[in-house]
């Protein structure tokens, strides 16, 4: 259909669980790469429940994103870090943790940064 895409995340193109059941990540490809919607669960983090699946010491990937719901903590391998919550942007460089922050689901959506995110050795 020439002119506009329309997806939805609902039925994705792609779902990939975080370990323990602490989130998913769903994905739609479109012409112009890859979009994901990541809900983090209360109680995950990244070094947790994607570094096993990525195999690297702290998150190389970066992120173009946009906080729909919930509270997470970055921070990156310099030691700087900030919160985030819903409504904020977020540009973050390769080179980081993060965790949700309270009790509710931290969702998140990417343009960038999930292409290869929570997949076996990306």
């Amino acid at each position: 259909m020439a002119g506009f895409v329309r997806r939805n995340f609902d039925a994705a193109d792609e779902t990939r669980p975080f370990e323990d059941g602490k989130g998913r990540l769903d994905l739609v490809e479109t012409d112009q790469g890859s979009v994901g919607r990541a809900v983090f669960e209360p109680g995950w983090r990244w070094s947790e429940h994607v570094k096993p699946l990525a195999g690297t010491e702290s998150c190389q990937a970066a992120h173009t994103g946009y906080v729909v719901s919930g509270r997470m903590k970055v921070v990156m391998d310099s030691g700087e870090s900030v919160e985030v919550a819903p409504g904020d942007f977020v540009s973050i460089e390769p080179g980081h943790d993060a965790w949700v922050v309270g009790d509710d689901p931290c969702v998140m959506l990417d343009w960038t940064g999930f292409g290869e995110y929570a997949r076996t050795g990306g």
